[in-house]
């Protein structure tokens, strides 16, 4: 059916009047929305993006020349990655540290990646506490929580009774402790669909890394 030139007019004006109430009721919930905070972040989940979406936040935050701070957990220095060489660009802006030796199955030591993982636990918490940093993310602790390599209790309490107010801190990997969902602010998990590893692809450049 083919509409007038009236039926048009209605059509719009019907889209008008609930255009408005729409925005109307969203103006009036925003009004409520007044607070600042740090936020504790989550990106947990077994589809792909974890990463990908923290260093979104990471990159919004160098767009407005907020100084930053990443601590890469199971990355080690001998992968290339395109964040890392990004991230590299702007040194005024970002602390970048990269602690990890390789996912468990690559390393195949289980002291020498509880070492690794202390190691950046340590250099984490130093960037938290410091002021500069007004986002710090901590890519991929839920793995090595997952494996023990820190006991969560004492990650716990340390978020809770050391980070500042205002600072922000993105927590990324798979299976994210039930405690760590319970005390986060905003919790993201990525569920996967397809992922085209299942067809024999492998991860590509500019991608997956």
């Amino acid at each position: 059916m083919t509409l007038n030139a009236s039926d048009d007019e209605a059509e719009n004006a019907r889209h008008k009047e609930k255009a408005q109430k729409h925005k109307a009721a969203r103006d009036k919930i925003m009004a409520t929305k007044t607070g600042e905070k740090g936020l504790l972040i989550v990106h947990t989940g077994t589809g792909k993006g974890k990463t990908s979406a923290a260093l979104g936040m990471v990159f919004r935050h160098i767009g407005h020349g907020f100084p930053v701070a990443v601590v890469q957990f199971t990355k080690s220095q001998a992968w290339d990655t395109g964040e890392a060489r990004l991230l590299a660009k702007f040194p005024e802006l970002v602390t970048l540290h990269i602690m990890g030796e390789g996912f468990t199955w690559e390393t195949q030591d289980r002291a020498r990646d509880i070492a690794a993982a202390t190691k950046g636990w340590e250099r984490a918490k130093e960037l938290i506490r410091d002021d500069r940093h007004r986002m710090v993310l901590l890519d991929e602790l839920n793995i090595v929580l997952r494996y023990d390599y820190l006991p969560i209790d004492e990650v716990l309490t340390f978020l809770r009774d050391e980070k500042p107010a205002d600072k922000h801190v993105v927590i990324t990997g798979r299976n994210a402790h039930a405690s760590l969902i319970e005390m986060a602010d905003l919790v993201t998990e990525m569920t996967l669909v397809k992922h085209p590893f299942r067809q024999g692809v492998k991860g590509q450049k500019g991608v997956e890394f």
